[in-house]
């Protein structure tokens, strides 16, 4: 019978994935420039890898979360130009988080010519915990406001001036509930595309 999948089991098995991955050699990926074709190439041999080893839940990267029993979901970017579709629904995620946790693959893709493959060097995994997928910039700049005594308005202001997706009432109503329950320090940065 297998394990069932936990968040440090996962960690563990992202961690060895990664060191096996970096040493195949894939014909498939020859060639390819396109990171959503090598990141969903890469999403899917990382589940294969998961579901032989333990007992969990894979999601569809199409429709949600790929890890929905343990509210993770799996990103995949290069080294050379990071960045991933991870866009938020609302103000308050930039806020207060997305609502799951992440873990990241980030990836160095070099193309070998004489044997016609790909090799996929995996530099960095990173699991960013549920509670810490707020932005960066956003959630340092409330919370020195918080510190120095700001207000609602002096929130508003900087919900405002940072071009959130927020009419001024809406401001108004975050600012309220930040006041009210003020944000972790969030570790990635996403921008204001929806």
């Amino acid at each position: 019978m297998k394990p069932e999948l936990t968040i440090k089991l996962l960690c563990l098995a992202a961690r060895q994935f990664a060191e096996l991955e970096s040493t195949h050699f894939e014909p498939s990926l020859f060639g390819i420039t396109d990171g959503k074709a090598i990141g969903t190439y890469l999403e899917h041999r990382f589940q294969t890898y998961l579901r032989n080893q333990f007992a969990t839940t894979i999601g569809s990267s199409a429709k949600g979360i790929d890890l929905p029993d343990l509210n993770v979901d799996i990103k995949v970017t290069s080294i050379k130009q990071p960045q991933s579709s991870c866009p938020f629904k609302s103000a308050r995620q930039k806020v207060y988080g997305l609502g799951y946790g992440l873990l990241i693959f980030v990836y160095d893709k070099q193309d070998d010519a004489k044997t016609r493959t790909s090799q996929l060097q995996i530099l960095h995994v990173i699991f960013v915990a549920e509670n810490k997928t707020a932005d960066y910039q956003t959630t340092s700049g409330l919370r020195q406001l918080l510190a120095n005594e700001g207000n609602a308005d002096d929130i508003a202001a900087f919900l405002l001036d940072r071009f959130l997706p927020v009419d001024e009432v809406q401001a108004y109503e975050l600012a309220g509930e930040i006041e009210a329950n003020p944000p972790e320090q969030g570790y990635l940065t996403i921008s204001n595309a929806l």
